[in-house]
């Protein structure tokens, strides 16, 4: 695929972005939902060892492919490995399926009820090397845990900021300042999130786009105005901890929005399964990730 061919796959949206970027931190947690036990792996390279091997079977799987899966987002360390002796991101490809790459490092303590990212000094040079692979788009993540204007409104600056320096490199990115589905107020943030969104949308420069990664609304519709700006190519929805029924069923709720799941996507899969049976697993959930992503309901 060209960028323009992925370009287009993605604006389409005819499908969902699989999330496959877990990192540090929440790679054992992974691999333990997988089956796969801590006393099973020694040291860091063999747990990436092991979260690789997840990866490989994921990608490689029949129900995995671009007809309904049409991007996935990857760990720097995926992206550096291979796939059935093919690079990553062109094992993605040849399937028809978009490769992304998580670029933030972690979060900063709280204030003013958000986690901005931590800085990212050696950004330019993944992106440099991310491109050179055929990726097509970058993620960062950051937290949103209160109402609060102030923190709203620097979560949001700093995403565009480091958005800006995607594009710089010719490449697409997925911002995600995600609202926590624990909060209490979170209906009254997601508007003051939107607005704040719109105020960048509207001031970003003629001919270039961002694609937006948000927590499922708690109320339906809230992004619609976002899935509609010319300045945005898509809207992805993360799963934020809701099992993928619920998960499934409140995307449906949201016009303009795909899903981006990861533990919905992934929760059924074990290691123990054979090949047939874990592909089987995975053509189920893949079928009704793809089904909220593309057949609305009435809210």
């Amino acid at each position: 695929m060209t960028k323009d061919e992925m370009t287009a796959k993605i604006a389409g949206g005819r499908g969902f972005i699989a999330a496959l970027d877990q990192s540090g931190g929440s790679t054992p947690k992974a691999l333990r939902a997988y089956g796969v036990n801590d006393d099973e792996w020694d040291g860091e390279e063999a747990m990436y060892g092991k979260i690789h091997d997840m990866r490989s079977r994921i990608i490689s799987a029949p129900s995995f492919n671009g007809d309904r899966v049409i991007g996935a987002i990857l760990f720097e360390r995926t992206m550096d490995g291979a796939v059935n002796g093919k690079p990553t991101p062109t094992a993605l490809i040849d399937k028809g399926v978009v490769p992304f790459i998580k670029i933030d490092k972690g979060l900063e303590d709280e204030a003013n009820g958000v986690q901005l990212m931590k800085p990212m000094p050696t950004l330019d040079a993944l992106l440099t090397r991310a491109s050179s692979l055929g990726v097509f788009g970058t993620k960062e993540r950051s937290v949103i845990n209160a109402a609060n204007r102030e923190g709203i409104a620097a979560i949001v600056a700093q995403q565009f900021e480091i958005g800006a320096q995607v594009i710089a490199h010719g490449m697409m990115p997925i911002l995600e300042p995600e609202y926590s589905i624990k909060a209490a107020d979170r209906a009254e943030g997601e508007v003051m999130l939107r607005d704040e969104i719109l105020k960048h949308l509207d001031i970003l420069p003629e001919g270039q786009q961002v694609m937006l990664k948000l927590s499922i609304p708690a109320v339906a519709g809230t992004y619609d105005a976002l899935a509609r700006h010319p300045k945005v190519l898509k809207v992805v929805a993360l799963s934020g901890g809701f099992a993928r029924g619920e998960a499934c069923a409140e995307l449906a709720k949201n016009e303009g929005m795909i899903a981006s799941f990861s533990r919905a996507l992934l929760e059924e899969l074990r290691a123990g399964q054979s090949d047939a049976e874990f592909d089987a697993v995975l053509d189920e959930a893949i079928t009704a990730i793809h089904c909220a992503s593309v057949e609305k309901v009435a809210a």
